[in-house]
């Protein structure tokens, strides 16, 4: 891991906002020499059913933040997320700092852009994003290093952000017992998925990895931190010395029997956009349903 600039005794307060509608897990990682913090993978609520976008769940956060006294330099998203809707316009107009991606999401703009036949004006550059991470690149919240490493399977542009001793894994991993994310979505592949896995559990041991979604198996209370050696040893899907031909096999499988998550459509037309809502030839907010395209 000598390309990664891992420093363990960097220890971020990490502090956690669950959404109960996603089953998502966003978070506010603060440098701990300084009043810095970054958001990571934030909540934007929608009642798709009525058509109606609120901000409850990142006025919490927003809260949180001013109520800390804190500086926001990073909204950092791990991937394009096909669960939820991200609220990093909304904070950032409140708070101000830069939304980042992987420098990949160029892939799925271009593969979304398709599906839901967006025209020329709807830029496949990444350009609605303040920065766009390549493999290894470092950047600093407050007086802390954190670094993105590049993990491609669940989508192609799926990034684990490293900021101390903490990794934020997006859907790369999930809780020991929930094993991993699916590899179905276009542009996934299970393969990839388990390699990027490998990587995140060739950190050290000692690593602490929060999770973008807990969905409680078997009837547990919502986790969502564990570490890279709890994986190794007790991943359902990878845990254990599991192989990748064993890990493809099951992965396929079970992706065959999963149905569509219920905010995928919303969720890429927003969040390929950086958490913009598209509009209409008249400016109004405008979702569209792409009939079979998915």
């Amino acid at each position: 891991m000598s390309n990664y600039p891992v420093d363990l005794s960097v220890k971020p307060e990490v502090k956690a906002f669950f959404d109960p509608d996603t089953n998502t897990i966003s978070y506010v990682v603060k440098d701990p020499a300084s009043n810095a913090c970054a958001v990571v993978d934030s909540v934007m609520d929608i009642d798709y059913a009525a058509g109606r976008i609120t901000y409850g769940h990142a006025d919490e956060m927003i809260a949180w933040i001013k109520a800390n006294d804190l500086t926001l330099e990073w909204i950092i998203e791990t991937h394009v997320h096909a669960d939820h809707l991200s609220a990093a316009p909304y904070i950032q107009d409140k708070l101000g700092g830069r939304i980042g991606i992987g420098d990949k999401i160029m892939i799925v703009q271009d593969t979304f852009g398709k599906i839901f036949n967006e025209g020329t004006e709807f830029q496949r550059d990444g350009s609605q994003f303040d920065a766009l991470f390549k493999d290894g690149d470092t950047y600093m919240v407050g007086q802390m290093q954190a670094f993105a490493m590049y993990t491609p399977g669940h989508t192609p542009a799926c990034m684990v952000h490293v900021m101390g001793n903490a990794a934020f894994t997006g859907d790369t991993l999930f809780m020991p017992d929930g094993g991993s994310a699916r590899a179905d979505f276009p542009g996934g592949d299970a393969g990839t998925l388990y390699d990027s896995i490998q990587k995140v559990l060739a950190l050290p041991d000692e690593m602490r990895l929060f999770m973008c979604h807990d969905y409680g198996p078997n009837g547990r209370d919502i986790k969502w931190e564990t570490t890279v050696g709890e994986e190794k040893a007790h991943n359902i899907h990878v845990g254990g010395g599991k192989t990748r031909e064993d890990f493809i096999k099951f992965r396929t499988e079970r992706d065959r029997q999963l149905a569509m998550p219920r905010l995928i459509i919303p969720s890429l037309q927003v969040n390929m956009r950086a958490g913009e809502v598209p509009t209409d030839k008249d400016g109004r907010p405008m979702l569209k349903v792409p009939v079979n395209g998915l």
